[in-house]
């Protein structure tokens, strides 16, 4: 039987995964499942890999240091092992995340999940930021299993990011799943690209907040919301 052809027009970090880890693929756009499609992927992402370790063996020479030192002998590999695990978001999508987990049920209260730590990589230096994020909604005849709120934070922060675009990839991806009478996100981060470079501001943090329905609409809805997740807890 033949295959069809694999989609290359895959995220670096997709074929580097691949290259290192032979085996069942997932991406944004399809599963991998014949052995001929997964070995193209695989000799690609080998390829690729190698590829990303040649630009970081360099990058290190650029930076005055030798490749070829102990201590650096294997950094170009890990390297790219370690961009491909920070940047595999690019690999998932939420209906695949979510799955069967959204039930039917009655229920028309707030429901809250705090305190939900991510990692993320800031876009425009390609340093870490983290913190934590509140998500809240009130269902409309429909709720989610409350583990898939943390892994549909973990699908947007584990890409290169803006925090402001952060919070609402996580706050649609909600609406779009749940249909829900209201969304609310809070992230509270701290920015690498802030406290170790530039300005050099260790104590700043951003705040960044994506209201919809209820909690943008209604005072007290959006009150209740930031006042449980900045509660102290006993």
């Amino acid at each position: 039987m033949r295959h069809a052809k694999v989609n290359t027009v895959l995220p670096l970090a997709t074929k580097i995964r691949a290259g290192l880890h032979h085996g069942d693929v997932m991406t944004g756009a399809v599963r991998i499942r014949s052995l001929s499609d997964e070995d193209e992927l695989a000799s690609e992402g080998q390829d690729t890999a190698l590829e990303f370790e040649n630009l970081v063996r360099r990058q290190l020479e650029l930076l005055g240091e030798d490749p070829a030192r102990e201590g650096l002998l294997k950094t170009p590999e890990r390297v790219a092992k370690a961009q491909a695990w920070l940047t595999r978001g690019y690999d998932l999508r939420v209906e695949d995340v979510v799955g069967d987990a959204v039930f039917e049920e009655a229920h028309e209260s707030m429901i809250i999940v705090r305190d939900i730590e991510l990692y993320s990589m800031c876009e425009h230096h390609m340093l870490p930021f983290f913190g934590k994020a509140h998500i809240a909604y009130i269902p409309d005849g429909k709720i989610v299993g409350l583990s898939k709120l943390p892994r549909i934070v973990e699908i947007f922060a584990r890409r290169l990011q803006v925090q402001e675009r952060l919070t609402e990839e996580i706050a649609q991806a909600i609406e779009d799943v749940l249909k829900p009478r209201g969304v609310g996100v809070v992230i509270e981060a701290v920015h690498l690209c802030m406290m170790m470079r530039g300005v050099e501001k260790q104590n700043s943090k951003t705040i960044t907040s994506a209201l919809r329905g209820q909690f943008r609409d209604c005072p007290m809805t959006r009150d209740e919301f930031l006042r449980l997740a900045y509660r102290t807890m006993a």
